[in-house]
């Protein structure tokens, strides 16, 4: 058979509006940018492309390099048509390159954006955070302001403006519901100023704004239950936050990775990524990111089984959090507040198996959501009370704290919450066929179907 056309690339030199000679020239110029001079390519060169030859290595990236630049914003390979599906280990890459960094968080947000359904098959790595982890901490430890080249402050202004209108979305009605909003926007109008000249010090808060947004989008996608992308966002997240010159912007990242390893079955790991978090957050002051660490460490902590220790962590926190001064903290650190404190506290008295602790905790974290309309929030610390009572042998407590979880998961877009719910509904099943819990499974099997 004979090769196909390459539609996708037809498509780009049309939109682009430069005639094949144009492409040719400017591929050729590209590479000796780069330091390659036998790559000239000529008019039926870029026709034999366009009937489905696939050029060799490098010319599909520099093809790609050079309909970024005409368009201003990332155009991949795989967007021309010469790999079967983007390159999503990449983006699990801590690169020292700036460049590199900035390729594959556009690359990973246009899959996003694209290839979805794809890019939720993507696995978690286990190990993944291990070397990221280290470099930020190394990097932050030692790190000195860099000349940059000549975006402007006002540009970073309106990137940072939008961050509370997003994490605002995020807080009130879950991941689910407005990630595919703000993959839209990194990817038309905040990826694209990484490519542009700036001021060196425009350069940080511009690295800043985008690391906070990048973060966001990690953090939707896992409480999506889409743990493969949220990684990958999580650790170029982790890179940008480093060029920013932010230590507690990157150690607030490293909560979040901290957060999934715990929930996914490694508390070894997410306690290693909370204490390095903390650790680089010896350089800054942020008294809610010292909480938060904190208190992921007790959860993971709690989940290996480390009553102690966890039982100590909490303290800390306790400590931490009393120092806080909401006006004099970062926007991305508003969530770490009694809500969300109290929640997690419950959690790791839950996984203690001290229900009276679990819920106290619980019932101050529902009293902040129900004050904030916080229905996800409120949805979890209702199914850690309903936990708490099935530990006291209490199914009737149980099944109306479940019962008020399932109606404020239904209120969000959110797994976590969902995933709750279904934990209550497990913790259930000793209690046989009683009637209770034969109306959870009903109520249960509604929100699963909606």
């Amino acid at each position: 058979m004979g090769k196909q056309p390459n539609q996708k690339l037809i498509d780009w030199i049309t939109r682009s509006g430069l005639s094949r000679g144009e492409v040719a020239r400017r591929v050729h110029r590209r590479s000796l940018d780069h330091g390659i001079r036998h790559i000239n390519p000529d008019t039926t060169g870029v026709r034999r492309w366009c009937q489905g030859e696939r050029p060799r290595n490098p010319l599909p990236r520099i093809i790609a390099d050079i309909f970024s630049a005409h368009f201003g914003y990332r155009v991949t390979t795989y967007d021309l048509g010469f790999t079967e599906s983007p390159d999503l280990d990449r983006p699990l890459t801590y690169s020292a390159s700036f460049g590199e960094t900035v390729e594959a968080v556009t690359e990973l947000g246009r899959a996003d954006m694209d290839r979805r359904t794809f890019l939720a098959a993507v696995p978690f790595a286990a190990t993944a955070g291990v070397g990221p982890s280290r470099d930020w901490l190394l990097n932050t430890l030692d790190q000195q302001p860099e000349p940059g080249p000549r975006v402007r402050l006002e540009d970073v202004t309106s990137v940072r403006n939008m961050f509370a209108s997003f994490q605002d979305m995020d807080v009130m009605q879950g991941g689910g519901s407005g990630r595919l909003i703000l993959t839209a926007y990194m990817n038309e109008h905040v990826y694209p100023l990484l490519r542009r000249a700036f001021a060196d010090d425009v350069r940080r808060a511009l690295c800043a704004a985008t690391a906070e947004q990048t973060y966001l989008l990690g953090w939707m996608a896992y409480d999506d239950g889409q743990h493969g992308t949220a990684q990958r966002y999580l650790i170029q997240a982790l890179r940008l936050a480093e060029e920013s010159q932010d230590a507690a912007l990157g150690a607030h990242v490293l909560a979040g990775m901290a957060d999934q390893a715990t929930l996914l079955g490694n508390p070894q790991e997410g306690r290693r990524l909370a204490q390095a978090g903390r650790q680089g957050l010896s350089r800054s002051d942020s008294p809610a990111c010292l909480a938060d660490l904190w208190t992921l460490e007790a959860r993971a902590l709690a989940a290996a089984g480390d009553g102690k220790a966890a039982s100590h962590a909490v303290t800390e926190a306790e400590r931490a959090f009393a120092r806080v001064q909401p006006e004099r903290e970062a926007e991305w650190a508003k969530f770490i507040d009694g809500a969300y404190l109290h929640g997690e506290f419950a959690n790791v008295f839950r996984d203690l198996s001290r229900p009276t602790q679990s819920a106290e905790h619980a019932r101050r974290s529902i009293d902040f959501a129900r004050a904030q309309g916080r229905a996800r929030r409120g949805a979890m610390s209702q199914a850690a009370l309903a936990v708490s009572h099935i530990q006291q042998g209490d199914l009737e407590a149980a099944h109306s704290a479940g019962v008020r979880a399932i109606t404020l998961s239904a209120r969000v877009k959110s797994s976590r919450s969902v995933e709750a719910v279904q934990d209550v509904q497990r913790r259930m099943v000793p209690f046989g066929s009683h009637p209770l819990v034969a109306d959870f499974n009903e109520r249960t099997r509604v929100l699963l179907a909606a």
